[in-house]
């Protein structure tokens, strides 16, 4: 197979850093779009062969003289550092670009579900960017990641488990939420570059496993050899920092994401028992 070489927006964080992780592990070569190429975190990446660039996600001119260098581009957005309109703006930017440029592949990192006017605003926003990116002349394909496994490993959850013993969200302990582990997003991004035309106007929501809070304290009680509960808080509770992301909870109470989980097993992608048994907790 033809090892392409691919542009990945976001390769410093969790998930762009899991996407550039497979496609090394894979042979591809990698350019990645950093804020900041002397951060630690990109100059290791610079160390592994990764070709690390600093450009602004708004200037189109800078990102299509990028893009045509790659056969491919891998884009992902968020709201969490200049807002929602700015997310909207880079996404659409980063679309542009590529088809000025005539990259041949473009891959859009969405979140699932966010095709169903969930009204959670962090999804609309992408779901905007979706919109534009179908009616451009660009081959594109879009992976929606449902919640991240790795949500659990924030210091704020995670210091509770490990000192207090309890599993806290705002969810109640019986109702489930599909999950993934970035690790899988990457693996999967990777699939999509190698077969890429099978992939070109595709639209697919993916998840690695579906639980509830309750059972996932069943499974770090017997991981870490302690007894660990769930206890389940108000979203209103999340309203004080994030109405965003208090809607979210809100949703995933009463709605929840669509994934198909056969199609999740078909691509082997990791259960939260899989995933937790891979991570170092001490």
């Amino acid at each position: 197979m033809m090892k392409k070489k691919i542009l990945v927006s976001g390769a410093t964080g969790q998930q762009g850093g899991a996407v550039v992780k497979a496609l090394l592990n894979d042979g591809h070569q990698v350019i990645g779009i950093t804020r900041n190429t002397e951060s630690s975190k990109a100059k290791k990446l610079t160390e592994q062969g990764v070709e690390m660039v600093s450009v602004n996600f708004t200037e189109k001119e800078s990102l299509i003289k990028i893009m045509k260098n790659v056969d491919t581009v891998f884009a992902m957005t968020t709201p969490f550092e200049a807002g929602l309109e700015a997310e909207v703006i880079q996404g659409v930017t980063m679309a542009n670009a590529a088809e000025e440029a005539g990259v041949g592949h473009f891959i859009f990192s969405s979140v699932s579900d966010a095709d169903r006017e969930t009204g959670i605003p962090h999804f609309d926003s992408k779901y905007r960017v979706e919109k534009h990116l179908i009616t451009l002349d660009l081959n594109y394909t879009i992976i929606a990641p449902v919640y991240f496994m790795e949500n659990l490993l924030m210091p704020y959850i995670l210091d509770a488990v490990k000192k207090d013993g309890v599993l806290r969200m705002a969810m109640p302990g019986n109702i489930p939420l599909q999950q993934i582990s970035t690790e899988d997003i990457g693996k999967f991004v990777c699939l999509v570059v190698n077969e890429r035309e099978k992939m070109f106007s595709k639209r697919m929501n993916l998840a690695g496993d579906e639980l509830n809070g309750d059972s996932a304290a069943k499974i770090l009680t017997e991981i870490l050899g302690k007894e660990i509960r769930y206890e389940g808080i108000n979203p209103d509770f999340l309203r004080e920092q994030s109405e965003d992301i208090a809607i979210m909870f809100d949703w995933f109470i009463n709605t929840g994401y669509t994934a198909n989980l056969k199609w999740g097993e078909l691509h082997s992608l990791l259960t939260f028992k899989e995933w937790a048994n891979k991570q170092d907790f001490s």
